[in-house]
């Protein structure tokens, strides 16, 4: 499939006024823990198509990781660099730094699953996708609703069952919390960064800076959003706080502070890294290519920077 939209990538999605506005998810169906649901859980039933690089994706890299469902969902990682037709696959041997081929159907593209589902899609292909082999049909590429399954739906399979990142009597508080960080952080980054005036641009940023201080104030009293639990709320943010001074300072022009200029909040960002198990959900070297080899708009040159050099494993000092 040629989508020739991609040597564009969002330019579908910005407004008469130069705002970045995002695409709405195509597929919005449902795994259960109900076997009579239309798509129950099932262990080996199902496989997540994702990047390392995309903070949308890796949120389901870290739910599959932290509830231990590696062996229950198959997963393969795309190469990082898109090119005109979108995310693609490692087809052609080379490094595994390149990403994976796909190995259920030998797609070369990511696209051939959306249109697999649905004929007429035509749509920017993003990722996370969540693939039902028995069915042979996309059932999902909401990460927010997917990582809710991951969270829930799979318990009895799950080596971490126990594990609950929305718990009940948290939920409003995370969903607020879950709102205004999607609007102005999560989203807000790209907003800035794909912004095509200078009006958008800086309504973008200044909101976006403005929700940065109020979470600085926010874990200036608590080591987590909600508290001493990690939700959530927590590991959304988290995605986009990981890729922040690697890339959104520079390349998507977030830069009047850094997290580094933040104690707190880049204590707090440190703190999530180095939970077991989430650095190796964490390529640098896929997000930083992706974001300055993709985006030739923003970075015609397409050279990666060698920076910024940044310790992660720094003790963060909030236990």
């Amino acid at each position: 499939m040629s989508d020739a939209r991609g040597l564009a990538q969002f330019g579908a999605e910005t407004s008469d006024d130069g705002e970045f506005v995002r695409q709405v998810s195509a597929f919005r169906r449902a795994v259960s823990a109900d076997p009579g649901a239309e798509f129950p859980a099932e262990a080996g039933r199902y496989h997540l198509y994702v990047s390392y690089a995309c903070p949308w994706a890796s949120r389901t890299i870290v739910y599959r990781k932290l509830k231990g469902l590696e062996d229950v969902i198959g997963m393969t990682v795309v190469d990082p660099v898109r090119d005109e037709r979108g995310w693609r696959f490692n087809t052609d041997g080379s490094s595994a730094a390149n990403g994976e081929p796909d190995p259920l159907h030998g797609w070369t593209y990511l696209s051939e699953g959306y249109l697999k589902t649905d004929p007429e899609f035509s749509d920017r292909v993003t990722v996370p996708l969540l693939w039902d082999t028995k069915t042979g049909t996309a059932v999902n590429n909401e990460s927010s609703e997917i990582i809710r399954m991951l969270n829930s739906e799979f318990n009895a399979f799950a080596k971490h069952p126990e594990v609950d990142l929305y718990p009940e009597a948290l939920r409003d508080e995370i969903d607020a919390l879950n709102t205004r960080i999607y609007d102005t952080v999560n989203n807000g980054v790209y907003r800035s960064g794909f912004a095509t005036t200078q009006r958008a641009y800086e309504a973008a940023v200044t909101e976006l800076f403005a929700s940065l201080d109020w979470l600085e104030g926010i874990l200036a009293e608590r080591r987590y959003l909600t508290g001493d639990q990690i939700t959530e709320a927590d590991w959304r943010l988290a995605m986009t706080l990981f890729r922040f001074d690697p890339v959104y300072v520079g390349h998507f022009k977030c830069n009047i502070r850094r997290i580094a200029d933040y104690p707190n909040l880049w204590a707090y960002t440190r703190d999530l890294y180095q939970q077991p198990g989430i650095a190796e959900t964490v390529n640098f070297d896929h997000i930083k290519r992706h974001y300055y080899v993709t985006h030739p708009q923003l970075n015609p040159t397409r050279i990666v920077p060698v920076g910024p050099e940044i310790d992660w494993d720094e003790p963060h000092g909030r236990g």
